[in-house]
This record gives C-alpha cells, sequence and structure tokens, in this order.
C-alpha cells in the first residue's frame, strides 16, 4: 500500500466518525487559535510601544545625572557630587555634531486663570523642544532661546489643556497661575497624543530655571541631546563623557542612547511574546492528550478491523502508519481550522476595539502549526504501536 492509499484511507476513517473526530480535534483547534490571538495582542502591542518611543526620533542620547547600569526613570535621580545642571546641558549643545541640547525637569501643579483651575504636568524645558522632540507649535510661537540664565515667565500649553483652559478663546498672550507665579502664554502646541501612557497634549512647557525654583530642585532630571545622523554614536558617547568629566571631575553620570534604550525594550516585549504563546501553547498541549486518548480508544473499538487486515496480508508497519496517518491527520485538519479561526478573531477584534493593538505573528503561527503536527505524531505513536503489536487470529477472535 502506498503512502497516498494509506493517508486517503485514514483520511476516510477521520470523516466516517465525524462526532470523534471533531472532539479529538477541538483541542488542537482551540490551542492553535489561542496561539494566534494572544501572539497577534502581544506583537501589537510590541510594535505599538517601539512606534511611540520611537516618535521623537532615533537620533537622541539621554544623559542622566547618578552612575547606573541600569535604564532607569529620569525622575529616580539619586544625589551626586554635581549635580546635572543647565550649564552642563548649554557645553554640551557646544559640542561638534551635537544639534540641540535640552535640560528637562518634570513635575506636577496647579494652573489657573479666571475661574478655571486644575493639576496637570509641567515640563521644565528649553527653547529646542521643537527641534528635539518633533513637536511643532499650531498657535503662537515655543519658548525664547538664550534666556536660561534669566529666563522669563513664559508658557506653552499642550493641546488639550488649552482647550480645557481657555476653549474657544484665544490663550496667546493670556496670563495664567502655575503654583505660585504668573506667566504668560506664548503658544499652544499640536495634537500629538500619549507616548508611553504620557498625555503630551494635557502639559505646560516653561523654562528649566522656572522649573528647578517651582519644584525645589538643584539638578535637571535629564539633558536631552540630538546629534547628527551622520556622526558614530561612540564618537558622540565618548565626547559627552570626557566633557562631563572635566566638569564633574568624575563620572558622576548615565548616558543611555536611543539604540540601548530600544534594543532593551525590544528584549523585554520580546519575552512577553513568547510568554503569551507559551500559555496558548498550554492548549495545544491539552489537545494533545486528547488525540492520545481518542486514538487509544480508536485501536479498542477497531481490533476485529486490524485483525482482517492483518489477515489479508497487511503487515506491521502498514498498521502502524494508518493509525500515525489518522492522527496526523487530525492535527492538520485542526491546526488549518485553528488557523482561520485564529485569524477571523483578530480581524474581529481590529475591527470591534480599533484601539487594541494587535498584528498578526506569522513567525509564531507557522510554529503552532509545526509544533501540532508534531504533536499528532506523537501522539499517535503510542496507539499506533499498540494497534501493530496485536496478532491476527487474537484480533479476529475479539469479534
Amino acid at each position: 500500500m502506498q503512502y497516498f492509499d494509506i493517508i486517503n484511507l485514514a483520511y476516510k476513517t477521520v470523516i466516517s466518525h465525524k462526532l470523534r473526530s471533531i472532539l479529538t480535534a477541538l483541542g488542537m483547534v482551540i490551542g492553535i487559535a489561542s496561539v494566534i490571538v494572544l501572539t497577534s495582542i502581544g506583537r501589537g502591542v510590541h510594535a505599538f510601544v517601539l512606534t511611540e518611543f520611537t516618535q521623537f526620533g532615533t537620533n537622541l542620547i539621554a544623559v542622566f545625572p547618578g552612575k547606573t547600569t541600569t535604564l532607569g526613570l529620569s525622575g529616580a535621580t539619586i544625589s551626586t557630587v554635581r549635580p546635572l545642571s543647565i550649564a552642563d546641558a548649554i557645553s554640551l549643545g557646544e559640542l561638534e555634531n551635537i544639534i540641540a541640547a535640552l535640560p528637562l525637569v518634570q513635575g506636577n501643579a496647579r494652573i489657573e486663570t479666571g475661574k478655571k483651575q486644575r493639576r496637570t504636568t509641567v515640563l521644565g524645558v528649553g527653547a529646542a523642544v521643537p527641534e528635539i522632540w518633533k513637536i511643532k507649535v499650531a498657535r503662537g510661537r515655543f519658548l525664547p532661546k538664550n534666556e536660561q540664565a534669566n529666563p522669563r515667565a513664559f508658557a506653552v500649553l499642550g493641546d488639550k489643556l488649552a482647550a480645557q483652559l481657555f476653549a474657544k478663546t484665544s490663550p496667546l498672550g493670556q496670563r495664567i497661575r502655575i503654583g505660585n507665579d504668573r506667566y504668560r502664554v506664548l503658544g499652544v502646541m499640536e495634537k500629538k497624543g500619549q507616548m508611553m501612557g504620557f498625555d503630551m497634549d494635557d502639559t505646560v512647557y516653561i523654562p528649566t530655571a522656572k522649573a528647578l525654583e517651582m519644584f525645589n530642585r538643584e539638578s535637571v532630571m535629564e539633558i536631552d541631546l540630538l546629534y547628527n545622523k551622520n556622526t558614530q554614536v561612540k564618537a558622540i558617547e565618548k565626547q559627552i563623557s570626557n566633557l562631563l568629566q572635566r566638569r564633574h571631575g568624575r563620572e558622576d553620570f548615565s548616558i543611555i542612547t536611543q539604540d540601548q534604550m530600544l534594543k532593551s525594550m525590544d528584549s523585554i516585549l520580546n519575552i512577553l511574546t513568547l510568554a503569551v504563546a507559551a500559555l496558548g501553547g498550554i492548549s495545544l498541549l491539552v489537545g494533545s492528550v486528547g488525540i492520545l486518548t481518542i486514538m487509544t480508544v480508536a485501536v479498542s473499538e477497531r481490533i476485529s478491523e486490524i485483525g482482517l487486515l492483518r489477515a489479508v496480508g497487511a503487515e506491521k508497519a502498514m498498521i502502524f502508519k494508518l493509525f500515525l496517518s489518522e492522527a496526523l491527520v487530525l492535527s492538520v485538519i485542526g491546526g488549518v481550522i485553528g488557523i482561520f479561526l485564529g485569524i477571523f478573531i483578530v480581524q474581529s477584534i481590529k475591527f470591534m476595539v480599533p484601539g487594541l493593538p494587535v498584528q498578526l505573528a506569522w513567525g509564531y503561527i507557522c510554529t503552532a502549526f509545526i509544533i501540532s503536527l508534531l504533536i499528532g505524531v506523537i501522539a499517535g505513536v503510542i496507539p499506533a504501536i499498540k494497534a501493530a503489536r496485536l496478532r491476527p487470529l487474537e484480533a479476529l477472535r475479539s469479534e
């Protein structure tokens, strides 16, 4: 008997017991569909986070106070011999191949105008925000340059904050109170949305020196540097390190490149996707138990059929291949249906929940299908061996 004949006979046997075959393949269907849905969500979150993280550009370097080997949050600064200062940012901005430097301070304060008041995020920044963070000014202008030493009380509002404070009235030139000081509004930023859960539109920008006074800080939280794309990152890092060591007398700072942050984040997100794929794989394991159970029962039910096949000349190898092929056919059917079901669920999620990032992970889909085939083979080996070892006379006598 040729392999095609064995597969054809196995297929006919499977479809002749529809209910049993459906229940057997159901575990594989659910397993494959679970892997597809979970990995699609994981891959979607992966792509979404990396997109959000790189929307400010990729040729950025961040300098944090304190020597550390981890990618800590900018707010979690530690005491150093000499904190990062606005003067450090100005000096770094004068380095060759550094396009712009941005000293950053972040906090939360009460904003008041007329009878309206609310708390929001306050960012103490320099004039280079539009250039470094790729955010444009929609109305008015941004904070003026060369005012780090003696900055004036100017503020720029995020789009959402401007709408909530002034509704349809133009905020340009208006006075607002931030904390205990009054500021004049110079401009309104364009809509930017959220970045890593941080609402850029619900923000007010003020000069860095003013923010240091407001939050009673001595050190800026970080200094963001925009460098020339045609320059080697290692060379830029060395220049930054040498300059700050000369100014501070020691290496009491950390330099983190955008590439380093992206690689670390990519590794974490890959592990997350792999973890959710493993959760879906549990269903595949359950499906393998179902195939093993049903095929074992099928051997017991078809002893006389096996005896008849052996009596007419079928060898042990052919009986083994027949039962193994049945398990493989069940796995293929379950795998194919599971793939279509999983893709259908993912597309339905995209349609019904457009805000949830989902993206088909074809690598995991192919892997899950291959695993389902291997499971079918492994789960069918024991019943196939049992069927092949039956003696013809004993099998016929069991009728």
